[in-house]
């Protein structure tokens, strides 16, 4: 069996494509990248030459995979590993602070702003999860 302990990526040699089993990634060149023979993705290796990351201009957070000798594994971002809780710790304080704050404010137009703010501050975790994780 295999160690899980991440291996330098060598532009040189023949490795299947992160995305597809059936791919091959081909070094491109003149550059230090490579395309995948299937799905036409193109992948460059970061500095410290460990990880694969697909070049994407639609997706805000480009995936990386490191190379573990005999498979991909997924290099997981910072970015979606931290922003789940911190998205429901915010909706738990809006829940637990705001809302029955907002309830002992008098009836009338002060408490329809207050409960239009709190909608809106759920709503806009929502979006940014919702943004971190489409594809």
């Amino acid at each position: 069996m295999q160690s899980q302990k991440p291996q330098k990526i060598d532009l040189n040699t023949d490795y299947p494509c992160p995305c597809r089993r059936q791919g091959r990634l081909i070094p491109i060149v003149l550059t230090e990248a490579m395309g995948c023979d299937r799905c036409q993705k193109i992948f460059v290796v970061e500095e410290n030459g460990y990880a694969l990351e697909q070049l994407a201009t639609t997706y805000p957070h480009k995936p990386s995979w490191r190379w573990v000798g005999n498979r991909w594994i997924t290099a997981q971002s910072h970015l979606k590993q931290s922003y789940l809780p911190i998205a429901l710790g915010a909706i738990v304080i809006l829940l637990l602070v705001w809302l029955p704050s907002a309830l002992k404010v008098p009836s009338g137009a002060n408490f329809l702003i207050w409960a239009m703010i709190a909608v809106i501050v759920a709503i806009i975790p929502a979006f940014i999860h919702w943004l971190t994780y489409r594809r």
